[in-house]
């Protein structure tokens, strides 16, 4: 077993998950402390802005270099502050980070696209290894799509070492700035994809109309009513009648949700409407399933929004609870999940799978700096 930190900094923008794990990779041993360190207002708002040029951005880039080396500051700070509290806590150390970066440009093969697959997750890894002298995977995504792979979701395999007692067939469910989902079934396949948008719009939508950063407790959403004709429009969008295996960028609704008249909304009626649009993507992406799931646990931010999850309840039918009801940390879930990988990437073990990212057969990725475990 390897004592390890995975690092996650996700679609919502809104800082870094860091937390410990003993693990061999394909074994989760003991689960240790955990932190989030958020972001300041303006790196949020630069890494948010940098969505929007990403595709236009070149890699030596002021801006984009100005916060990759800010980025990655705060990397080595969640990854210094969790370390001291590991040995206070535990008397234990760490021998390898996860570190997954900032995904800033999503483009995985789609059919009919008219230009290569493309996956970019920004970060200094070496800046990293060398600021805390340990051993950094990360690249966790390219190999995947370089192979025709959807290059996410990547956790999978480690919702399922999580759930292994666990009644089956089961739903794991992330609320991030994107909604991900893995099936896990009887036998213990896999089936993995993007639902759709869930927290990234909602977030966007706060703060344009409200001037906060998000929805806090749902209030905003709680307040109004889901518009149908616009949730209509938006129910149209291609990406939903897609099958999976497949994967988003945290924009590719932006056109769709300008264009359906969303805007014409009052604050409360737009967060109702996202939020019920979020939670129907979910509930079409579960039709792909080969059997119904007998209960959904979800994890990420968005399950703290009331609305969301209250929505969530009435479009699946089924039980819907946070993962802390088994157990789990909802909000160190998919950081653990990048210490596990990481291992995987040391052992050269598979990171993605032809029902998670379709594949075409289980493959290995990721790079490593500061040497080799």
């Amino acid at each position: 077993m390897l004592r390890t930190i995975g690092l996650m900094s996700g679609t919502s923008l809104d800082g870094v998950d860091a937390a410990w794990v003993e693990t061999d990779g394909e074994r989760i041993g003991r689960l240790g402390p955990s932190l989030t360190l958020p972001y300041d207002a303006r790196l949020r708002a630069d890494l948010r802005q940098l969505l929007d040029v990403a595709a236009v951005t070149g890699e030596y880039d002021p801006f984009l270099l100005d916060c990759v080396a800010r980025l990655t500051e705060v990397h080595v700070q969640a990854v210094q502050r969790l370390r001291d509290q590991v040995r206070r806590t535990l008397g234990e150390e760490v021998d390898l980070l996860g570190f997954h970066g900032q995904t800033i440009l999503h483009q995985p093969l789609r059919p009919g696209a008219n230009r290569p697959p493309r996956t970019w997750q920004v970060g200094d890894a070496a800046m990293l290894a060398r600021r805390t002298g340990l051993s950094v995977a990360h690249d966790f995504r390219s190999a995947d799509v370089a192979a025709g792979g959807q290059g996410a979701p990547l956790v999978p395999v480690v919702h399922a070492a999580l759930a292994a007692g666990l009644p089956k067939p089961l739903a794991v469910l992330n609320l991030g700035g994107v909604a991900n989902v893995t099936f896990i079934g009887a036998g213990g396949e896999l089936l993995a994809f993007d639902t759709g948008p869930a927290n990234g719009p909602l977030d966007d939508w706060a703060k344009r109309r409200t001037g906060r950063d998000y929805d806090a407790d749902g209030r905003l959403a709680l307040a109004g009513q889901p518009d149908g004709a616009v949730l209509s429009r938006l129910m149209g969008h291609p990406y939903l009648a897609l099958p999976p295996p497949k994967s988003l960028d945290r924009l590719d609704f932006d056109r769709a949700l300008r264009e359906a008249g969303l805007a014409e909304l009052s604050p409360e009626d737009g967060a109702a409407t996202l939020v019920a649009f979020s939670a129907v993507c979910v509930a079409a992406g579960a039709r792909h399933f080969p059997e119904p799931a007998g209960l959904w646990l979800v994890g990420g931010g968005g399950r703290r929004n009331p609305a969301l999850m209250k929505a969530l309840s009435g479009a699946l039918e089924c039980p819907v609870r946070p993962v802390e009801v088994v157990g789990w940390h909802g909000d160190a879930l998919e950081a653990q999940a990048f210490g596990v990988l990481a291992v995987r990437v040391a052992r050269r073990l598979p990171l993605t799978f032809p029902g998670t990212t379709g594949v075409a057969a289980p493959l290995t990725g990721g790079r490593m700096v500061g040497g080799l475990l």
